[in-house]
């Protein structure tokens, strides 16, 4: 599964989601692009974004892009706060759907 990582989730845990291809807003030269854009760009080359942002699915209307949105849901976005929801992570993506919004943790 191709998935996208958002500039707010931490870089490392790409590390916990090595079965997959992962790639980060940065690394594809999308740093700064505002939600929509970034949906936009996503979809054409990934399944899942992750994200760290709580509004997003309150700022988009994420149903009308073909890729999955995941938010995780923690005190903070730092590493250690965020591999805890890894396992429920892994079990989540092979049921994902486009265009719809989940969301893992607290």
């Amino acid at each position: 599964m191709r998935l996208l990582l958002d500039e707010c989730v931490p870089k490392r845990l790409r590390r916990e989601l090595s079965d997959h291809e992962v790639r980060t807003v940065p690394e594809m030269g999308w740093a700064a692009k505002e939600n929509g854009d970034l949906l936009q760009l996503a979809s054409d080359r990934f399944d899942v974004f992750i994200t760290a942002d709580q509004q997003l699915n309150y700022q988009q209307n994420v149903s009308r892009f073909p890729i999955a949105v995941v938010i995780l849901v923690a005190r903070r976005n730092k590493i250690e706060f965020l591999i805890p929801l890894v396992p429920e992570l892994r079990r989540l993506l092979p049921q994902v759907q486009p265009g719809n919004v989940y969301r893992i943790g607290a």
